[in-house]
């Protein structure tokens, strides 16, 4: 199988992600490979990443013609190791799609497709990118959607009912489980934050749509009313991500600094061990107004963190029912925000229990090895079909 991304280990994306640990759940009942593309450009362009071959193509997110560059790139690179696969699986809809689809049918390869993102993996965003683009959206041998929003919005344009089954992220459980007192004691020392000071946890790029600035808001005003926990943010604040927006970041740390709060401020750079993050916080938000179905939240809940998020239908609340196993608010609604953080840290025995809710969600319905066995069943079902 040839896994095509938008990014791959040792750089960041919830696809790119979701892929390597499905790779180390099929635990060699698959043979792999890894087609990306990648903004460093000191990266190799062929590497191993657990054993699994990784090609890279460079390409630089701003530049329009470096990613039209790089989509016929890809597709080399798809042709030169044509021997070595049966299917492209395929990991979102961009640019990349229509050289990749026209290759895939020359070379006579099938195509699964998995849509992975809210506001650009939906049939009626890909149909205004032109006629090519839809085709090519709509040639893949099956279609595997991360959320019920997704898969509701392929059968509400008419798609074939048939080719289109929910296949939602899934988290390694072992990796992200609850830390008991003794190990969260450890992990806040080890990260220098307070011992007993509440931790209130975003994970996320810093974009306008995932709404790192209604978040602190909220924080601020929890602060007026006498509640002061701390607020770390961990995620990429720079440009070269995709939609970042840079001054998110420094409106945050000035009025942090004017409010005389900086010191209560924490901005951790992105990085490949959120566990240890997760497991030594008190609370974890996704303020996003557009998602499909969150890996930080699903790593979150696994963590046994309570979580507050924004309701997303077909999106959040197909993994958080407010009030039992987490708490929702209404998009945008920073009041309402507020005060479910209020709640949530004003009394810690119904977080717990929360919390411990969320994490049997997450293993009854959202272990990894759940996905990789969705995963293995496309597969079979597409070769099956040849």
């Amino acid at each position: 199988m040839l896994l095509v991304t938008g990014a791959y280990y040792p750089e960041i994306s919830a696809a790119g992600v979701q892929c390597r640990a499905v790779a180390s759940a099929l635990g060699g009942r698959v043979a792999l490979s890894v087609l990306t593309t990648a903004v460093d450009p000191a990266l190799p362009g062929v590497d191993a990443v657990d054993g699994v071959v990784v090609r890279r193509v460079i390409v630089d997110v701003r530049s329009r013609a470096s990613k039209a560059i790089a989509s016929v790139r890809l597709a080399r690179r798809m042709l030169q190791a044509g021997r070595t696969y049966d299917i492209i699986h395929v990991h979102g809809f961009s640019q990349k799609n229509v050289p990749v689809s026209i290759l895939a049918r020359l070379l006579g390869k099938p195509i699964v497709l998995t849509l992975h993102t809210a506001g650009q993996d939906e049939p009626d965003v890909v149909r205004r990118r032109g006629a090519l683009a839809y085709w090519a959206f709509r040639s893949a041998d099956l279609v595997m959607c991360v959320s019920p929003d997704l898969t509701a919005r392929w059968r509400a344009a008419q798609l074939p009912a048939e080719r289109v089954r929910l296949a939602p992220n899934g988290v390694d459980t072992t990796r992200f489980r609850p830390a008991d007192a003794d190990e969260r004691l450890a992990l806040r020392r080890a990260l220098g934050w307070p011992e007993t000071q509440p931790i209130v946890l975003f994970v996320g790029f810093f974009s306008r749509d995932k709404r790192p600035d209604l978040l602190f808001r909220a924080w601020r005003r929890l602060g007026a009313g006498g509640v002061q926990p701390r607020l770390a943010f961990l995620g990429a604040k720079n440009t070269g991500y995709y939609e970042i927006d840079e001054s998110i970041a420094r409106e945050i740390q000035r009025e942090a600094a004017d409010l005389g709060r900086a010191h209560d401020l924490m901005t951790i750079e992105p990085t490949h061990d959120v566990a240890q993050y997760l497991r030594a916080a008190d609370v974890f938000v996704l303020p996003s107004v557009r998602e499909a179905h969150p890996l930080a939240l699903l790593e979150a809940m696994a963590c046994g963190l309570p979580c507050v998020a924004t309701r997303l239908p077909g999106a959040t609340d197909a993994l958080i029912e407010d009030g039992w196993n987490g708490r929702l608010f209404p998009p945008d609604d920073e009041a309402a925000l507020t005060e479910a953080l209020r709640q949530v840290l004003a009394d810690r025995g119904a977080a717990r229990s929360m919390g411990a809710r969320a994490r049997d969600t997450v293993i009854a319905r959202y272990d990894i090895r759940r996905t990789a066995d969705d995963w293995l069943s496309a597969y079979e079902q597409v070769l099956s079909a040849q």
